[in-house]
């Protein structure tokens, strides 16, 4: 069997596979709705939420993560530190480098958009069992890296736009 050659998904698994793709929409225009609450770009609020999730990463890195030219992210940068999103910190082994260091957390507005989702999401995860739980967050990580997979794929220069 080919790398492109699969058993045929069982309706379970298409319908899971149309779920989470569902969910990926929809957490998608959540993320665009909250940038829009908070007077942001879609794409800053995307980094926003890559600096959440990875901490402070040089210019560089968040170009790499968005897929946006370094002087997108350069703009953007300035955007975000103008409005208290994040600080620039110089790159203490690299003088040539800054680091992006969020600071996002501790903002009221932040914590005011996201507070009925986090309590949403704890009175749905109340509803599962803590070995639930654990399978479900197994999953969840293991879906992160599919998606990482996916996106390196797709962003790949050597990938042509006849490949799948």
């Amino acid at each position: 069997m080919s790398s492109h050659e699969q058993a045929q998904p069982t309706p379970e698994q298409e319908q899971f596979t149309l779920l989470m793709r569902g969910l990926g929409t929809r957490t998608v225009v959540y993320q665009q709705n909250v940038a829009a609450s908070l007077g942001l770009y879609n794409n800053d609020f995307l980094s926003v939420d890559i600096l959440r999730e990875k901490g402070p990463i040089t210019a560089g890195e968040l170009s790499k993560l968005t897929g946006l030219a370094t002087g997108s992210v350069t703009a953007l940068i300035d955007r975000l530190e103008k409005n208290g999103y994040v600080r620039r910190q110089n790159d203490p082994n690299d003088r040539r480098k800054v680091i992006i260091v969020p600071l996002y957390e501790n903002k009221e507005d932040v914590i005011d958009t996201y507070m009925p989702l986090h309590t949403a999401m704890v009175k749905l995860a109340a509803s599962y069992t803590d070995e639930e739980l654990a399978l479900i967050s197994q999953f969840l990580g293991k879906a992160s890296t599919v998606l990482d997979e996916q996106i390196d794929h797709l962003s790949s220069p050597t990938r042509s736009k006849s490949s799948s």
